[in-house]
């Protein structure tokens, strides 16, 4: 098992948190919704895998490559 970090493209807000630690995904399911500039910007898992942990909360203010949430792949 390897863990692969999951980073934010893009400074913005963190709208919705859709993830938690032990939630299972299938790859470019969207884990978080970042809102920028009045926009909605999905994050999407680049693998299928279980998240491990989550670094962020919803409200919380990320930058561009910022570690949004690990996951075990």
């Amino acid at each position: 098992m390897a863990d692969i970090e999951v980073k934010s493209d893009i400074a913005g807000a963190v709208w919705k948190l859709l993830v938690q630690p032990g939630t299972e995904v299938e790859e470019d399911d969207t884990v978080v919704i970042l809102e920028s500039m009045k926009m909605e910007i999905p994050i999407s898992a680049p693998e299928s895998g279980t998240v491990k942990s989550v670094a962020i909360a919803e409200g919380d203010a990320v930058v561009e490559g910022q570690l949004v949430l690990v996951l075990t792949v």
